[in-house]
């Protein structure tokens, strides 16, 4: 299992163009196994434990981390995590970013609405990892990708 940082200039999502350039401090983590998304998983505790997150934030993020992750794997076919410190003012949080070159979403409005699932799943993922995070963004292109970046706040 290689770690070593990606080359994130093959994802053409304005949302991870925008927020890995604006990164000062950041990880970019791979996103192609199994053994990716557990890496990613505990890269995502790690830097919540240095945040000194609450446990119910903690346990939050990773959960939400884990299911983009997998979504990530799963139905965009593999990609990039990019992981970045955030300031602002008296907060300090984690934006997460993650990206692929899959098919896309061709509904992103649908596919938030709890109960939908293209996988056979339960239909929670993409709306309640919207749930767990303070923010939550998307972009969607059939046919280019898909890039997710959520934040965690720590107040």
């Amino acid at each position: 299992m290689s770690l070593a940082s990606p080359d994130i200039s093959r994802y053409h999502s304005p949302l991870l163009t925008r927020y890995a350039a604006q990164a000062e401090l950041h990880q970019v983590l791979p996103l192609e196994s199994d053994e990716h998304v557990v890496a990613v998983r505990k890269a995502v505790r790690e830097h919540a434990l240095e945040l000194k997150l609450s446990l119910v934030d903690q346990t939050k993020l990773v959960t939400a981390a884990s299911e983009l992750a997998r979504n990530t794997l799963k139905y965009g076919g593999g990609g990039v995590v990019v992981l970045e410190r955030l300031a602002d003012g008296l907060r300090k949080g984690l934006r997460l970013v993650f990206a692929d070159t899959g098919p896309g979403i061709a509904d992103v409005e649908l596919a938030l609405r709890d109960g939908y699932t293209s996988g056979g799943g339960l239909g929670l993922g993409l709306g309640g990892t919207k749930r767990l995070a303070d923010d939550f963004h998307i972009d969607s292109r059939p046919g280019e990708g898909t890039a997710v970046a959520i934040i965690k706040w720590k107040i």
